[in-house]
């Protein structure tokens, strides 16, 4: 029993954490935690920060312990001048046993260790940048779908005041017939025009639903989960487009791109410098021990510290350090042109985005009035319809243009809304 009663405690509160009301700022946060190209980026800025070591560069010394132990059984067979010195003996054990310890720092390279440094420094930066552009795409992404969820709201809201017009409009027709001032003609065409609002609706409600559903994958949650969202599309009407355009330098993706120059700057040094000599010191401890059941040693022990310098001197390896040198250039050059490309991608695609953006806020200043207009129009002309003053042709024509100004309406908003998201995402300004 008591197993039981936790059970639909613990389904009661499933059921009221699916069914939560959905904020921006909190649908934000929860793609932020939850997406999966957002933690590869930050794995891979991990990586290379773990990485950015001097370790790794080369810069510190390395020490390494060697120990070998050898038995063997041989034959002998030694002649010498003096006669009685003579060995000649089969399966004679024999151990070599040695141990050592060896440690190694390069003391120079041509400065390839403090280049490399530098570069494995670089790539946390733009690995930082990388992560960035998936968390801005991340809001951008989920503010667009949030904002495409409300735009649909509103339109429902539309065809349900014109479904309760309908309902209206059906009722003083059928009291009319009542009255003897009806046909069915009109009675039926009002039925069918309510009908075919209906599977408006209905058809509407299927869009929401699945928006809903969308939302929820892009956030990473149980897609039976059920969401609420009653929110209002608020624009921000003083963009000026001179600070968009001066923000597209901090774009994410073009910084990563800077970032790209300066590795592959940094990869060029590190190729030149492997045509350098290069100089490592090398100290340690060894230890030998030889032993022999016969022969002319039957034992040869030696030990001792040794220090030793080692210089290498590139001559000539087939030209290949030079070709590899000769691609990292090419590389460079490849990595600024992309960064050029992107650079006018970015701004052309503020411009046509600020186009867009400036044109639906004018248009929302006369649609904003032609939806006034055209509420005025359908009240006004469904109160000559109760007085029998105007037909129901005149009521459907007012109910068209109420609509189409409404959906146009709501439209205008969504797109000056995307606009606004875009801009604020080409400039890297998007924040939760």
């Amino acid at each position: 029993m008591k197993k039981s009663l936790l059970s639909l405690l613990c389904l009661a509160v499933t059921v009221v954490q699916a069914q939560q009301k959905l904020t921006l700022t909190e649908a934000i946060n929860i793609a932020l935690k939850n997406s999966y190209d957002i933690q590869l980026a930050k794995n891979n800025l991990e990586i290379s920060q773990i990485n950015n070591h001097p370790g790794v560069a080369g810069a510190l010394p390395t020490v390494t312990a060697t120990a070998s132990d050898n038995e063997t059984l041989v034959s002998i067979n030694q002649k010498f001048s003096d006669a009685s010195r003579n060995t000649s003996r089969n399966n004679v054990e024999s151990n070599t046993l040695s141990l050592g310890v060896t440690g190694s720092i390069l003391l120079t390279n041509g400065y390839r260790v403090v280049t490399t440094k530098k570069r494995l420094a670089e790539l946390v930066q733009q690995n930082q940048q990388l992560l960035n552009v998936q968390i801005q795409n991340t809001m951008a992404a989920v503010s667009t779908l949030y904002f495409d969820i409300v735009r649909q709201q509103e339109l429902l809201k539309t065809i349900g005041q014109s479904i309760d017009v309908f309902k209206k409009r059906l009722d003083i027709l059928h009291a009319r017939k009542e009255a003897g001032l009806s046909n069915n003609a009109d009675i039926f065409q009002a039925q069918l025009d309510l009908n075919a609002q209906v599977q408006q609706q209905q058809a509407q409600q299927l869009v929401i639903q699945q928006s809903k559903t969308n939302l929820l994958n892009l956030l990473f949650l149980n897609p039976d989960s059920t969401v609420t969202i009653k929110d209002t599309i608020l624009l921000q009407k003083n963009i000026a487009f001179n600070e968009i355009r001066s923000a597209l330098s901090n774009n994410p993706q073009l910084q990563s791109l800077e970032q790209q120059i300066k590795i592959n700057q940094l990869l060029e040094k590190e190729t030149s410098a492997l045509r350098m000599p290069s100089l490592r010191a090398n100290t340690g401890y060894n230890f030998s021990n030889n032993k022999s059941g016969a022969g002319f040693a039957l034992l040869n022990q030696s030990y001792g510290p040794f220090l030793s310098i080692n210089l290498s001197i590139p001559i000539y390896n087939g030209t290949v350090f030079k070709r590899q040198q000769q691609v990292a250039e090419i590389n460079t050059r490849n990595a600024r042109l992309q960064k050029e490309s992107l650079s006018l991608d970015l701004e052309t695609g503020a411009v046509r985005t600020y186009q867009a953006y400036v044109n639906a806020l004018e248009q929302l200043k006369t649609e904003n009035e032609n939806y006034k207009l055209s509420t005025q129009l359908l009240d006004l002309v469904f109160q000559r319809f109760e007085l029998n003053q105007a037909t129901i042709i005149d009521v459907r024509q007012a109910q068209q243009s109420f609509e189409a100004t409404a959906y146009r309406l709501v439209n205008l908003n969504y797109t000056a809304k995307i606009a606004e998201i875009e801009l604020k995402r080409l400039a890297g300004l998007m924040t939760p």
